[in-house]
């Protein structure tokens, strides 16, 4: 297993389609912001940092709430596209745009933010113990006291005795073709255990279709592995919750 999981040119190759993995992205927009405010609401968060910010659902949605969002991603494609978003949604001048990975945000960001996010089940790329504990050191370092991590991935836990192949998308009926997305998982028993998602868009009519598989891997992270190196950092009030597809992670640094 290589040290380092380049993930930059999967989502760079995915920036145009990843709109596609919603059935609708401007209601997605809505319900993350507003799910999202429940959670910052009651710790005086005003600045935000999403440490990956994909193609924007966060950042959109909370610099459209009244946060200070600053947007971090590795992928130059998803940048791009984030600050498209941005500005179609008139919030380009309300959010920062940075291009780093977990491990480089100290070098390209000062702090301190009132809350750290990660949604997207970014954090699962790290695929090494040594890896994760630096990426949540730094997380904490570019907290205030009292400020609030939130790290939202899938549940591997659950996932991990059956094995699931098979992850089913969404279907879009467009004008002059259909588009369907689903993804296909293979798992690796390592250590640590790893899936490998095989993100497949068929798009067609009629009875010609055309493929796109785009292969990017995971560690089946759990939440409870995710809670030792949260303890380990120097965080506390550590909470699992869960958001839909997928699993919160809560902690606050202390205050």
């Amino acid at each position: 297993m290589n040290n380092f999981n380049d993930t930059s040119t999967f989502y760079d190759s995915l920036a145009e389609d990843y709109h596609l993995w919603y059935r609708d992205w401007d209601a997605e927009l809505e319900r993350e912001g507003l799910n999202l405010r429940r959670f910052l609401r009651d710790h005086g968060v005003q600045t935000v940092l999403d440490a990956s910010c994909g193609p924007g659902t966060q950042a959109i949605a909370l610099a459209r709430l009244g946060y200070t969002v600053t947007a971090a991603d590795p992928s130059g494609g998803l940048l791009a596209r984030a600050r498209q978003n941005a500005a179609a949604y008139g919030v380009a001048d309300k959010i920062t745009f940075v291009q780093s990975d977990f491990q480089n945000l100290h070098n390209c960001l000062s702090g301190p933010f009132d809350a750290v996010l990660t949604k997207g089940s970014a954090i699962p790329h790290l695929l090494h113990d040594q890896q994760i504990e630096e990426t949540l050191l730094i997380f904490y370092e570019l907290l205030r006291p009292g400020g609030l991590l939130l790290i939202g991935m899938h549940d591997f836990e659950t996932l991990l005795e059956d094995r699931p192949r098979f992850w089913p998308g969404q279907i879009h009926d467009e004008p002059e073709e259909q588009v369907i997305t689903f993804d296909i998982w293979d798992w690796d028993d390592g250590p640590p255990v790893t899936v490998t998602f095989n993100s497949f868009v068929v798009r067609g009519d009629g009875q010609t279709y055309r493929v796109n598989k785009r292969p990017v891997v995971y560690r089946a992270l759990t939440a409870a592995e995710v809670e030792v190196v949260m303890l380990e950092a120097g965080f506390e009030n550590i909470q699992a919750q869960r958001d839909r597809w997928e699993l919160l992670m809560l902690a606050n640094r202390p205050g």
